[in-house]
């Protein structure tokens, strides 16, 4: 688009529709550009008339031109990619995990562990674990693992089609090596993210796709998938700023969306590497470093009450106990203590709670708004309301194009 935009100019366009075909899960944004000053100085963008259409189908501040800044690399990355049956329910992995030893003396969990998706996070709880070799082993040493291999090796690559065959007939014609030659590893196990989460207690996830932008905390064994954003941080500053009203307004301008439901997409690239933290408290400065600063602490005591907050609700103690796993090494297991408590727990989802927008969320979510804002030296101006989201948008903006000029950054997205 902006290669477009670079020769020629947008005269209409129609930014997000849903495909013509019934039943695609598909939106598309349609076009029509000319040779600049060829067509009508007034443009139809979305069905209104305006003066300019941006290469990123906008008619405001032209945020095509944003830039991934240094301060935000190597923090944000997409879960782990598994294509195939790797996901196995957690009544049998549960068996597997007290069976007896394998052949090599090794017992099973050094292969298995709790996984999540984006609908865990939002709308669900499912108790799905991951089959995980490692890379490097041979067919022969991943054999030794006995109960997971033969499920690999005789599971459907799909449960709903048999006739796509196993995971092994499938991987043979993998265009990448590793899944090619290590058939019963997880397509793109993200090593590099693995080990950067070693170093953490626990991490954040948010949904790649969903309505609302929430942000949660993982902790490993559990690792998602990559229907799932992992941030590499474990301070509640950090996630207090992702979770601020700042933030998702500028998810909401970057991010693109995606399906029927035209949710809203959170992408790594162009959404986290791009966004301005406040300055002194990027993601390129270790936590401790800040743990002083008056910003840091308030946005940090406001994110751990929400979290509070939230995770209160969705797990009252009165209704839930927590269970230990048949195995060592791995978090409890939060139980309905009877059938009625089921119920309620059941419904009782971050979607659900973020459409019902209770009065103690606002609460919440007002007091990390105010302290992120001040983070930015921007309290008053909060304060006396005159922070609406084109303003947000329009100091994000500027502070993206300032940090970029600083390191000489200069490969917009």
């Amino acid at each position: 688009m902006r290669r477009i935009t670079s020769v020629a100019e947008i005269f209409d366009a129609l930014a997000d529709e849903p495909w013509i075909v019934e039943g695609a899960a598909v939106r598309v944004a349609l076009i029509a550009f000319a040779a600049k000053g060829a067509s009508a100085a007034k443009k139809n963008l979305n069905g209104e008339r305006v003066d300019h259409i941006n290469a990123n189908l906008t008619a405001g501040l032209d945020t095509s031109s944003v830039i991934e800044l240094s301060s935000n690399k190597n923090v944000s990355f997409v879960g782990i990619q598994k294509s195939g049956p790797f996901d196995v329910p957690g009544d049998l992995a549960r068996g597997w995990l007290v069976a007896p030893m394998n052949p090599n003396r090794r017992p099973n969990a050094d292969v298995l562990r709790p996984t999540s998706n984006g609908i865990d996070i939002t709308s669900g709880r499912r108790d799905v674990w991951l089959i995980d070799y490692p890379r490097g082993l041979s067919e022969a040493d991943a054999a030794l693992w006995e109960l997971p291999f033969r499920h690999l090796e005789t599971a459907p690559y799909d449960p709903e089609d048999p006739e796509t065959g196993t995971l092994r007939g499938v991987r043979a014609g993998a265009r990448d090596f590793h899944p090619r030659h290590e058939w019963w590893t997880t397509y793109w196990p993200r090593p590099d993210v693995r080990a950067l989460l070693n170093n953490l207690s626990r991490f954040i996830v948010t949904p790649m796709t969903a309505e609302h932008r929430i942000f949660v905390w993982v902790a490993l064994p559990k690792i998602p998938d990559n229907n799932t954003i992992i941030i590499a941080r474990d301070d509640d500053a950090c996630f207090g700023m992702l979770q601020s009203r700042i933030h998702e307004s500028w998810t909401t301008l970057i991010g693109n969306r995606m399906g029927v439901g035209n949710q809203r997409r959170y992408n790594p690239a162009s959404v986290f590497a791009t966004f301005a933290f406040p300055e002194g408290l990027t993601p390129d400065i270790p936590a401790e470093n800040y743990a002083d600063d008056p910003r840091a602490q308030k946005i940090a005591a406001a994110a751990a009450r929400l979290n509070e907050l939230r995770e209160n609700w969705l797990n009252p103690p009165d209704l839930v106990t927590r269970v230990p796993e048949v195995v060592e090494g791995y978090p409890d297991r939060i139980m309905p203590v009877d059938e009625e408590a089921e119920k309620i727990i059941k419904k009782r989802t971050l979607t659900s709670l973020y459409n019902e927008r209770p009065a103690w969320l606002d609460h919440a979510h007002a007091a990390l708004d105010e302290a992120a804002a001040e983070a930015y030296g921007w309290g008053d101006d909060w304060r006396a309301g005159n922070l609406n989201e084109d303003e947000i948008l329009s100091r994000l903006f500027r502070l993206n194009q300032e940090r970029a000029a600083e390191h000489g950054l200069g490969v917009a997205l």
